[in-house]
């Protein structure tokens, strides 16, 4: 198993300014290897549509792959001997960047789907360099030793786990100063507990009037970060348009939205991981609809969605649940707010409706219902059925299932 832990570096003034000349050093040779790349791209694509019957066919070049640019590196300790201080893994890290990037525009990912064309980075906007490998026992007590830079302090304020392993490192800087991220590695594999609970599986309903509803009825409600600080921003953002371009007072007020920006960002991840873990020591089972939160985002709902922060709270939540040994469940999520969830007839709602009133007798909050209709729609899932759970329909509070007789239950049986 990898995970991943972020420290905050305090290095000395000596310190910070060689990690500054680090990052314009790589920055430079990660520009100039994708350029590399692009001059073959260039020279060696020829559309069959536009080439003349009388041409000239220039001479191609050898595809400059990550082996090729890899070899460039002793030259270019040769020619530019500054680039000797630093570490070589390090530098063989900046290759391996152009190639997965370069590989993603002409070929795609692992599930084709290709990105736009790789853009070269100004010195702004090249953060983080990174090694490789690490030696054991390079992190002591709140020291780190990297190599050919030296001893860094560390804001330690969490133990490394017991039986993880510092495989790379990575330093970054941000807004407010320099990060260290390790990442660690535990050959020791999380396993789904054998024995679930038959009344800790839930739905939730992800919303923008309230951030979760569950299909028991509880209610988180959402922060909403970003619309809070906008005034904040607002003013920040006055200053720089009104500051001469270039000058150190207009560098001042950029970096003010930049730490103001991040301080959002870290009050929205920290409320997503409170929420999951609050979520996670209640249920051993979380359903929740496969949304489509890229398209949602380019709505009319875009910033509200984007305040909220979905995508990123789903990511944590399954990785948390992976490394608890519990299990989240996507569903299909068309018509959850329209189905009722008492006799699963379509009752239409427009987006201002927020209750939910049907024939059958059933009435109750409009999300509350989207999130047992979520619920029952995991009964047979492939997820449960691997790990021999089984799931009822659930019922509204205080309401019967036509079919059921009276108020089913959830059960479950333990796997061996």
């Amino acid at each position: 198993m990898r995970t991943a832990y972020q420290y905050k570096l305090r290095p000395t003034t000596k310190q910070a300014i060689d990690i500054d000349r680090w990052l314009s050093m790589l920055c430079a040779q990660y520009n100039y290897l994708l350029a590399d790349r692009f001059d073959w791209y260039e020279r060696n694509r020829s559309p069959i549509n536009a080439c003349p019957l009388v041409c000239h066919i220039p001479e191609l070049r050898d595809n400059p792959d990550y082996y090729s640019q890899k070899k460039t590196l002793p030259q270019l300790k040769k020619t530019h001997p500054w680039y000797g201080e630093i570490y070589s893994q390090v530098l063989q890290d900046i290759v391996k960047r152009v190639k997965v990037t370069f590989d993603r525009f002409l070929k795609g990912d692992s599930n084709g789907k290709r990105s736009g064309r790789p853009r070269f980075k100004s010195r702004d906007r090249y953060r983080t360099f990174t090694y490789p490998q690490m030696k054991d026992g390079c992190l002591q007590g709140n020291l780190i030793t990297l190599p050919m830079f030296g001893i860094v302090k560390v804001l330690k304020h969490r133990p490394i786990p017991d039986g993880f392993k510092i495989k790379t490192a990575s330093v970054t800087k941000k807004a407010d100063g320099y990060y260290l991220t390790l990442s660690l590695e535990d050959t020791t594999v999380p396993n789904i507990k054998p024995d679930f609970n038959a009344d800790s599986i839930t739905g939730i309903d992800l919303g923008l009037k309230e951030f979760l509803t569950t299909s028991e009825g509880d209610v988180v409600s959402i922060p909403q970060h970003y619309r809070k600080s906008q005034k904040r921003l607002r003013a920040i953002q006055k200053r720089i348009s009104r500051r001469k371009k270039g000058s150190n007072r207009r560098k001042k007020a950029i970096k003010q939205v930049a730490k103001q920006h991040k301080k959002v960002a870290d009050k929205r991840k920290d409320f997503h991981f409170k929420t999951v873990n609050n979520l996670l020591k209640k249920y051993d089972v979380v359903v929740h609809e496969d949304l489509n939160v890229k398209g949602l985002s380019r709505s009319m709902l875009a910033k509200s969605v984007h305040d909220a922060g979905w995508s990123s709270f789903l990511s944590i939540l399954s990785t948390k649940a992976e490394n608890a040994g519990l299990l989240v469940i996507a569903v299909n999520p068309s018509g959850t707010s329209l189905d009722c969830s008492s006799c699963g007839v379509k009752v239409p709602k427009k987006l201002h409706e927020r209750w939910h009133s049907c024939l059958c007798g059933c009435s109750l909050d409009r999300d509350h219902n989207a999130a047992i209709v979520i619920k029952n729609r995991a009964v047979g899932h492939p997820v449960l059925k691997a790990h021999r759970v089984s799931v009822r329909v659930a019922s509204p509070p205080g309401e019967a299932i036509a079919g059921f007789g009276e108020k089913p239950t959830l059960y479950c049986t333990q796997s061996v």
